[in-house]
């Protein structure tokens, strides 16, 4: 089983992958931007610049995450996941920008007004980028499974929201 797991910057998709896939026993499946900024030595926003006329960046990533998820059994946590895969079950992770961005703020050690920048950015350029490489839109979730608020629910409560979802959509088929 492949589940997709998306959200905006800070909404806590990764966490929750994790949990998700440590509960199942699938593997989990998180590539980031943030990784590949890192390996190529250049903060993560130039890196997203960079991808903004070089297209081969997302394409050679969607690849590498196509091939991992084609193994199967896994969580994925990606922007596009649950676009790019034949996935079995998609969810989506929100919480409002401020929440988001004191997540970021602790996480990265800045401080909450460049926080409420960089998310912004971040968002209104992966938004952009992915319309213009894929006519996707990620704010268009009605193809998803399953809307989980990281603001109202703690990640362990994600997870067994999700596994009663996940048990009753398969118990339906």
């Amino acid at each position: 089983m492949i589940i997709a797991v998306s959200g905006l910057t800070g909404s806590g998709k990764n966490t929750f992958g994790e949990l998700l896939a440590r509960r199942l026993g699938h593997r989990i499946v998180s590539p980031t931007f943030k990784d590949l900024a890192k390996k190529a030595g250049v903060p993560l926003l130039e890196f997203q610049k960079r991808a903004e006329s070089d297209h081969s960046i997302d394409q050679k990533f969607d690849a590498f995450l196509k091939q991992e998820a084609g193994k199967g059994d896994c969580v994925v946590t990606t922007w596009l996941g649950p676009w790019m895969l034949a996935a079995d079950f998609r969810i989506h992770i929100f919480a409002p920008e401020r929440t988001r961005a004191e997540r970021v703020a602790d996480r990265d050690s800045m401080p909450l007004r460049q926080a409420l920048a960089h998310i912004r950015e971040r968002d209104s350029n992966n938004i952009r980028r992915y319309k213009d490489i894929y006519r996707i839109d990620i704010t268009d979730t009605s193809t998803f499974d399953l809307a989980l608020s990281s603001e109202s629910y703690a990640p362990g409560q994600m997870v067994e929201i999700a596994l009663v979802a996940i048990r009753k959509k398969f118990e339906e088929i």
